[in-house]
């Protein structure tokens, strides 16, 4: 009878011999991948078998992806309508504060303007202008009721804008001087000639007409109100010379003036008054005479 004994131990290999062939082979494979490209194919097919298992595994955080990204979305979302919303008040409110500044600015110029004229003055504002484009006249939100008669001056912060050619009781209509058939006795205020502007039509061109070709006028000459007729009050500015065209083969030269004020920059304009100051004679200073007729004290009939 053969006695065997059993192996409580077996021999193999030892680390360091394992670790030199794994070595040794790794880089075999990767010289003969390198060289020959062999395993190109093997890990294609690894590749499409592990695929299916690597997108499994990405679901969780896919769908964590997914829904923290529809949650910033929707938070987002409703900060820009708020945002937005929150543009366009702030938008309206400095639009609203710039017109208001405007206004206020256009006003304490009307005021200082009412200050340097020495007749009444009445403000208002513009109600509309007409859509007709031949048409130069304006209506403003004061009448007779405010006291406003026909052929007074209207005025702006910078000078002349037209005369009162229509009332009503609680409106009035503004001629402008750009009308066609409105006219302005002025004078040049660089040496004091007088003259007459007309207006043309159109909004920003007015026209001296019948100065002679050899006139001392030139470009750039301001133009005031002369007082000549009564109507408008003196040194009101006008205009500006603009361009003169002096032909030998006429007689008179062609001069365009461009004025110097507008209903297209304010709403607020002053109403002149061209009536003269009336003063009140007293009761006492008349009597009444035996035959009925009044005599004045002091023997003045």
């Amino acid at each position: 009878m053969t006695e065997t004994n059993p192996r409580f131990f077996r021999h193999g290999p030892s680390l360091l011999a394992r670790l030199v062939f794994f070595v040794m082979l790794s880089l075999v494979l990767m010289a003969v991948d390198a060289r020959f490209k062999y395993l190109l194919e093997i890990r294609q097919a690894f590749s499409t078998v592990v695929y299916p298992l690597q997108k499994l595994a990405n679901v969780p955080g896919t769908i964590y992806d997914s829904a923290s990204e529809l949650l910033f979305s929707g938070h987002l979302a409703d900060e820009n309508i708020h945002l937005k919303q929150r543009h366009l008040v702030d938008r309206g409110q400095l639009q609203q504060l710039s017109a208001l500044e405007a206004e206020n600015a256009q006003l304490r110029k009307l005021l200082e303007a009412t200050q340097r004229v020495e007749s009444k003055a009445v403000m208002a504002e513009i109600l509309h202008v007409p859509r007709d484009p031949f048409n130069r006249k304006v209506m403003l939100d004061k009448g007779s009721q405010s006291g406003v008669q026909p052929g007074q001056v209207v005025v702006d912060d910078i000078g002349v804008v037209g005369q009162i050619t229509r009332d009503y009781p609680w409106a009035s209509e503004v001629t402008l001087i750009t009308d066609k058939d409105h006219s302005v006795p002025v004078q040049v205020v660089r040496n004091g000639l007088r003259s007459v502007i007309s207006g043309t039509g159109k909004d920003a061109m007015l026209e001296l007409r019948y100065l002679a070709v050899n006139t001392d006028i030139q470009e750039g000459d301001s133009l005031v109100t002369s007082g000549i007729d009564g109507v408008y009050p003196p040194g009101l500015p006008v205009a500006v010379v603009s361009k003169i065209e002096r032909n030998p083969t006429y007689v008179f030269a062609r001069v365009t003036c461009t004025p110097v004020a507008g209903v297209g920059h304010n709403r607020q304009l002053l109403i002149l008054s061209t009536l003269a100051p009336v003063t009140e004679i007293p009761v006492e200073a008349f009597e009444l005479k035996p035959e009925g007729r009044k005599r004045e004290k002091g023997g003045v009939r």
